[in-house]
């Protein structure tokens, strides 16, 4: 509830910051956008690591319901907040800065794209952990969690150097 209450806050100050700024809320929304990216991709890098702990660990121990604790609010306080607070500036931002347009942000979307459904991924992982249901070894974990930084040095590498 405290997410989707700060979502709320989030999306009306930008309301409101849009209506002051007008043609100076570009910037802003950027700003936005980025501390989002930068929030969304830090629970992406340690949501993962959690599973290789978790799943090292044996069902029903006080770490087993520990690392539940954490996955969990990790997940929904700050990874699902800043992925959908990072889908609607980015999006705004594509539309207002570059009209869809341009090869370089078609590529990045598509790998945004894939990098929410790596999100949507983990997500069920958390589910099943919560359940004791998780089928995966640490190993699978630890390859996950590579998955995400590949995903952000390409992102980047075509928001900066825009290769095509």
């Amino acid at each position: 509830m405290r997410a989707i209450v700060s979502i709320v806050v989030l999306v009306a100050g930008a309301a409101l910051l849009f209506a002051v700024a007008g043609d100076g809320f570009y910037p802003w929304a950027k700003a936005i956008h980025v501390m989002a990216v930068i929030s969304w991709m830090a629970g992406m890098f340690y949501l993962p690591r959690l599973f290789v702990y978790h799943a090292e660990t044996g069902t029903g121990t006080p770490q087993s319901e520990t690392f539940k604790i954490m996955e969990r609010r990790l997940l929904r306080a700050i990874i699902n907040p800043a992925m959908i607070v990072t889908w609607i500036f980015g999006l705004w931002l594509a539309w207002h800065g570059f009209a869809f347009s341009g090869g370089w942000l078609h590529a990045k979307i598509t790998l945004v794209v894939i990098l929410s459904a790596l999100h949507g991924y983990l997500t069920t992982a958390q589910r099943r952990f919560e359940e004791d249901r998780n089928v995966h070894p640490p190993r699978h974990w630890r390859i996950v969690n590579e998955i995400p930084t590949v995903l952000m040095v390409l992102i980047v590498i075509l928001v900066i150097v825009k290769p095509f």
